[in-house]
């Protein structure tokens, strides 16, 4: 049965293109961008095709729109999960708790944006781009709180700062394709929960970041 197989003809614009963007998600996460159709997806969502057109216009307006619903909503799940005046440790870890009961309870969407979305070039790429750059940015304030708050005698250099949050947001990402079992990740009945995730990622980055926030450096000869 279709996204959209109760219908109503009275039912308001709004609502009908949030239901043929589910459908989009659905399509284009299980069929790939190029693979899937208009016809399928307005079958999923349970409209004409026309409507369809109507709405969104054309595939590549869909998709468009499918990438800035799917990315403003994983950005505000993030940012909603963060506890304000927790520690910044707290606060990293209740952030990536979100982040990853984001992508673990909406698997299609994370699906086109890290999968679909990133390899169909241009304005696709630069749409995620944009999302991930907001993520990013995110985590760089945080660590550089972090290192106020631990009072470091030799502060790391916002250059320093923004490269760890660039690979704590890579490792992240690489992390919830694991979790929900994408490329050989977690098989179905072992999947780690969204906290069981990100005490991985904490146990991995938070130790060698409180070490960096001691002062300590590591060098090839040890």
């Amino acid at each position: 049965m279709g996204v959209g197989a109760v219908k109503s003809k009275r039912m308001p614009r709004a609502v009908r293109e949030q239901q043929m963007l589910d459908a989009a998600v659905l399509t284009f996460a299980r069929r790939g961008y190029r693979a899937a159709s208009m016809d399928e997806i307005a079958e999923v969502a349970g409209v004409s095709k026309p409507l369809v057109y109507l709405y969104l216009n054309s595939k590549e307006e869909l998709f468009s729109a499918v990438i800035r619903r799917e990315s403003a909503a994983l950005a505000e799940a993030v940012r909603a999960a963060v506890e304000p005046d927790a520690p910044a440790d707290r606060q990293l870890w209740s952030g990536l708790k979100g982040f990853f009961a984001h992508t673990a309870e909406h698997p299609d969407g994370w699906a086109v944006l890290h999968q679909q979305a990133r390899t169909q070039g241009e304005p696709f790429a630069v749409e995620v781009a944009a999302m991930r750059a907001e993520i990013v940015e995110f985590v760089t304030a945080m660590i550089g709180a972090a290192a106020q708050e631990a009072g470091c005698g030799r502060e790391p250099a916002a250059r320093e700062v923004s490269g760890l949050a660039h690979a704590l947001v890579g490792a992240a990402e690489s992390l919830a394709d694991w979790a929900n079992g994408r490329d050989g990740g977690a098989v179905p009945g072992e999947r780690p929960s969204a906290k069981e995730t990100a005490a991985t990622l904490m146990n991995f980055a938070w130790a060698g970041l409180g070490r960096l926030m001691d002062g300590e450096r590591w060098s090839p000869g040890g």
